[in-house]
């Protein structure tokens, strides 16, 4: 049996966080870096998984049912999801698993382990079934959010297993590649570890109550017909408390409908989308409120060194940040970044798909 090697890239979501558990559309794209899987064959029945990042190795006794699996064990998990669909393990192999992703940052590390996983078990398997990426990244969100029943949605599954520029209708899983450009990326780190599941929590379930709301008065109400014309129109039927997601919804829908018509051309214009993004990050610190101060600090300093826009990374509370510049302006944004707090700052580029 040959080896196995596999390497999967982090993702940034640009324009849409916390739109996907409404069914709205989101657009994001892959960066140049990794987790890198390298499994080798060890003539015995069982996975021996080393997870070089976080200095553990877990056994996987490939004679054995899966039983109860413990919450987060994506590595069952993800075998349990593959083995409902067909596919079967037989062989053994010693893997190692490691990668230049900041863990727990917003850049989809858990995300980007599961999908390389997804990958690694199906090349391991001993029948000839094969999928595209979009399936993939289908069977990745199985594994990581419903098989659990997390509140995220599959936008991080579905852009890394497909990679490059994506805009995501989330409630088709229809994806569809853009070619505009996003200018030069600067990726910083907060130090600031990010609270993932009770952001998403909060989110989806105070964003689905305050559609169920106007949805008791309008029965016809679509969310994905609305305009942010409409805004006043249903906020007095929206309890007090669901209010900023109301507002939250409905602007960010439209933020990321006009970014998409920008990033369909190829000569995007960087300064409207950095506005744009900036318009996002103002959303998400005020409505969502899912940005610490000193991110905010951070973030600050980053646009007065000359970034035309930037915003947090994934679901908040923490984790990292991302700014778009020009070529000439990227050192004095990621030396804005250092001095404002952040423990590292550097270039990101977009991978293609």
């Amino acid at each position: 049996m040959p080896d196995i090697s596999i390497s999967v890239p982090a993702r940034i979501c640009f324009f849409g966080d916390h739109q996907d558990y409404l069914g709205l559309p989101v657009i994001a794209g892959t960066i140049d870096r990794y987790i890198q899987l390298v499994a080798k064959p060890n003539g015995r029945n069982e996975f021996v998984v080393r997870l070089c990042d976080l200095d553990k190795t877990q056994t996987i006794a490939l004679d054995r049912d899966f039983g109860e699996i413990d919450k987060d064990d994506y590595l069952r998990s993800g075998m349990a999801c593959l083995n409902n669909h067909g596919f079967d393990f037989k062989k053994g192999y010693d893997i190692e698993i490691q990668g230049n992703i900041p863990l727990n940052a917003g850049l989809s590390s858990s995300s980007a382990l599961v999908v390389a996983w997804v990958r690694f078990l199906m090349a391991a398997q001993t029948s000839n079934k094969t999928a595209e990426n979009k399936q993939i990244g289908h069977w990745a969100y199985e594994a990581e959010v419903l098989f659990f029943g997390q509140p995220g949605g599959l936008m991080d599954q579905y852009t890394i297993a497909q990679g490059g520029l994506l805009y995501i209708d989330t409630n088709s899983g229809r994806t569809t590649k853009l070619q505009g450009d996003l200018g030069n990326l600067i990726i910083a780190e907060s130090g600031i570890s990010k609270k993932t599941l009770e952001v998403l929590k909060n989110g989806r379930i105070y964003g689905q109550r305050t559609i169920e709301a106007i949805k008791q008065k309008y029965p016809d109400f679509d969310i994905k017909k609305a305009t942010v014309e409409e805004y006043e129109k249903y906020k007095d039927v929206v309890p007090e408390a669901y209010r900023p997601y109301w507002y939250a919804a409905i602007h960010n829908y439209d933020i990321t409908l006009k970014a998409e018509v920008e990033l369909e051309k190829r000569d995007s214009d960087i300064k409207m989308l950095g506005k744009l993004i900036d318009a996002h990050q103002n959303i998400l610190q005020n409505q969502i409120r899912n940005t610490p101060p000193a991110m905010v600090n951070m973030m600050e300093a980053a646009r007065d060194a000359g970034a035309f826009g930037t915003k947090i990374i994934g679901s908040g509370g923490g984790g990292c940040m991302v700014a778009i510049t020009s070529e000439s302006g990227k050192q004095k944004v990621i030396d804005a970044f250092i001095s404002a707090g952040a423990v590292a700052a550097y270039e990101a580029k977009l991978t293609i798909g």
